[in-house]
């Protein structure tokens, strides 16, 4: 009778956060990330710091191996599903790459409290620390979690509170006649030099066609089929007219009139 040979698994230990050894003093694979919240030229420089920053910061410690700067630029939704770095930074800790996460803030982490939570959860189950310099919180320290759902729910707070007063700055300057337009992908107007809306000719007679091809009964893919076939560009400079831009259009009944006056 033949004996079957036994086939072993060999489970590694999941690595055990040690409170008592300082993390400069662990050999561990560092990453950081960073962000700022908008493309303002003052903010341009704040970026570049924080990656300058922990690159040096990493490599300055000999125990320490840089496993990535992961840094958003100009990334200011309070989620962070449009955030491509730090997505890229979860999914390497999920696959065993990093030990360690630097931070400056947890406003600079995440705003909205349930994704912090979240992640930091899901980093906390791995062993994996984030570390907030700012705050001077460690998640794996004891309490630290309290502390970051508390930190988190006043950076969320702190949003609202920027959204609220960016719309009661719009609301006012409506109220005093002042109005603002992204006129870049406005087809039919630009602006003069004193920020007043006027009427671009030959952009008009492109919005005057569709309207009027609309009355006399042409779809929305019939009307961009015309447009593509006479050769005439989208106001981004495209060749090619998607039916969807022609349904926004139609759907903005202040151009039409506008333009038409």
């Amino acid at each position: 009778m033949a004996i079957q040979k036994k086939t072993v698994a060999i489970i590694p230990p999941q690595m055990k956060y040690d409170k008592q050894l300082r993390v400069e003093q662990k050999t561990l694979r560092v990453a950081a990330y960073c962000r700022v919240s908008t493309l303002l030229e003052q903010q341009e420089g704040s970026y570049e710091a924080q990656v300058d920053y922990y690159t040096n910061k990493i490599n300055s410690n000999p125990n320490w191996k840089c496993a990535g700067i992961f840094a958003d630029d100009g990334k200011s939704a309070t989620g962070t599903a449009k955030r491509d770095d730090f997505n890229a930074l979860i999914n390497a800790c999920m696959e065993d790459k990093i030990d360690l996460v630097l931070t400056k803030s947890v406003s600079r982490f995440a705003r909205n409290t349930v994704d912090a939570l979240q992640n930091i959860r899901k980093l906390k189950e791995k062993s994996i620390p984030i570390i907030f310099e700012k705050e001077g919180v460690n998640t794996m320290e004891s309490g630290g979690e309290l502390l970051i759902t508390i930190l988190s729910s006043q950076a969320q707070e702190e949003s609202r509170n920027i959204s609220e007063n960016t719309r009661w700055g719009v609301t006012r300057r409506f109220e005093n006649g002042i109005v603002q337009v992204n006129h870049k992908k406005f087809l039919g107007y630009t602006k003069d030099e004193d920020g007043n809306l006027v009427v671009v000719p030959e952009e008009a007679v492109i919005v005057r066609r569709i309207f009027r091809e609309y009355l006399e009964g042409k779809s929305s893919i019939n009307i961009a089929k015309g447009l593509d076939a006479d050769g005439i560009l989208t106001v981004t400079g495209l060749d090619h007219w998607h039916p969807g831009t022609i349904d926004k259009m139609l759907s903005n009944a202040c151009v039409i009139i506008s333009i038409t006056q």
